[in-house]
């Protein structure tokens, strides 16, 4: 399978400068700088197809053509707070050939105006933050960054800022919030980041994955990219993919391809005999699908699962076998939620602990029948009137294994207890809350 991404991965010391020169790295940039006007490269970025590949999938060349015109300085922000549970891509993307993101920053930023950009890294991930700082000061040496590249007139300043581990600091607003020095906070919108972003000024928030994919669009052309995937998701996706699977890792493939292949040719299938009951494609916020036939067989893209009642998000695949309890799954992402809401608004502020504290308490046995309509209530009451998206995202699981799931729900609170063994709690070794 042709890749984009992963296309010299394993080429032996591609991290360094000269190598990655040797395989037409920073040619993209060159060509941009010194033959492209700057809606140009906007143009072929909006043709290629290329959509966001952090979670929303909003099409890259819209989001850069809002910026307004002659209003200095613009700013261009890299979402590197890699922090959905399950997303280990661009941790892999950035300490493998951190050139080619470099390179497509540079391109981004020479597209919308940009002098400044920052790469905003996970706080966790600091020798992956020491690899970028690295290959910034040897493409600075070498003119390929830095003051007037390629003898372009065109100059362009990096920086890695390194975050504290705040996974709402992954929403776009809060991170810039964070970047300024402030408390992550979600902010009020409109104004969006485009008119009104970082410092105030225009800013283009964009993921690793998606500013990755540009140097090869510029270098071999939007219908190079449009090769690959289908026509409403084109190119490659990056899919992580954990659990109890004989290669868990990363793999590029085309945007369409079957889940099955993701799990059984390039994943080696379920490890030990162990059957699929469940999955999560798009990380701890998308909802979670039945291990079905049906389901496994959904094509990897925006509308394959957007058509199936689930989300590809960030293409973080979560397995959860057959031999593991539903509701302990859907525990441990509950309780991620409750203890990464930000508390600035009630609905999430409140709702996300009032569902862990549901959640366990069937998990544990000691449920109600009048349990179910409560979370579901809990849910309803979140939906649509937290302040962002984390409360929407808290909720998608709780439905949805309601929906899929119900019976095993309705076992713990007719048994009294989990069917598959001591509480999470117990068998965690500290008390149940």
């Amino acid at each position: 399978m042709e890749t984009i991404l992963f296309k010299h991965v394993d080429v032996p010391d591609i991290n360094r400068l000269g190598v990655y020169r040797e395989n037409d790295g920073y040619e993209a940039l060159r060509k941009t700088v010194t033959e492209m006007a700057p809606a140009d490269v906007t143009k072929e970025v909006g043709d290629s197809g290329l959509a966001g590949r952090g979670g929303a999938g909003f099409p890259t060349g819209r989001k850069w053509s809002f910026i307004p015109k002659g209003i200095l300085p613009t700013y261009l922000v890299i979402n590197a707070d890699e922090s959905e549970p399950g997303a280990f891509k661009d941790r892999e993307l950035m300490e493998r050939n951190p050139h080619q993101l470099l390179e497509g920053v540079a391109i981004a930023s020479y597209a919308i105006g940009c002098r400044k950009a920052f790469i905003y890294i996970r706080g966790e991930y600091l020798y992956i933050g020491e690899i970028l700082d690295q290959a910034i000061a040897e493409a600075t040496v070498a003119g390929c960054l830095g003051t007037n590249i390629f003898a372009s007139g065109y100059s362009i300043e990096i920086v890695v800022h390194r975050g504290a581990g705040a996974y709402i600091c992954g929403e776009e607003s809060a991170l810039l919030d964070s970047l300024e020095g402030y408390r992550g906070f979600p902010r009020l919108r409109p104004p969006f980041p485009a008119v009104k972003g970082l410092y105030n000024q225009p800013t283009v928030i964009n993921n690793v994955e998606t500013i990755a994919n540009v140097p090869f669009i510029i270098h071999k052309g939007p219908a190079a990219f449009r090769a690959h995937g289908t026509e409403g998701s084109p190119g490659t996706k990056v899919c992580s993919i954990s659990g109890p699977v004989n290669r868990p890792g990363n793999y590029e493939v085309d945007l369409g391809t079957p889940f099955r292949v993701l799990l059984d040719d390039l994943a080696g299938g379920m490890k030990s005999g162990k059957k699929l009951k469940a999955y999560i494609p798009g990380g701890a916020s998308a909802p979670m699908l039945p291990g079905t036939d049906e389901y496994i067989d959904v094509p990897m893209s925006y509308e394959g699962y957007r058509d199936a009642g689930s989300s590809l998000g960030s293409a973080s695949f979560i397995l959860i076998p057959d031999d593991v309890c539903i509701l302990r799954a859907q525990l441990r992402i509950s309780e991620f939620f409750a203890h990464e809401s930000c508390g600035k608004c009630i609905p999430c502020r409140e709702g996300t602990p009032w569902l862990a504290k549901t959640v366990s308490r069937i998990e544990r046995g000691e449920g109600r029948e009048e349990d179910l309509p409560l979370l579901l209530d809990i849910c309803d009451n979140i939906l649509g009137r937290s302040f962002c998206a984390l409360g929407d995202f808290s909720t998608s699981n709780i439905v949805a294994s309601i929906k899929y799931f119900f019976d095993e729900y309705e076992e713990h609170i007719s048994r009294g207890r989990c069917p598959y063994g001591p509480p999470l709690a117990a068998a965690a070794g500290h008390a149940a809350s």
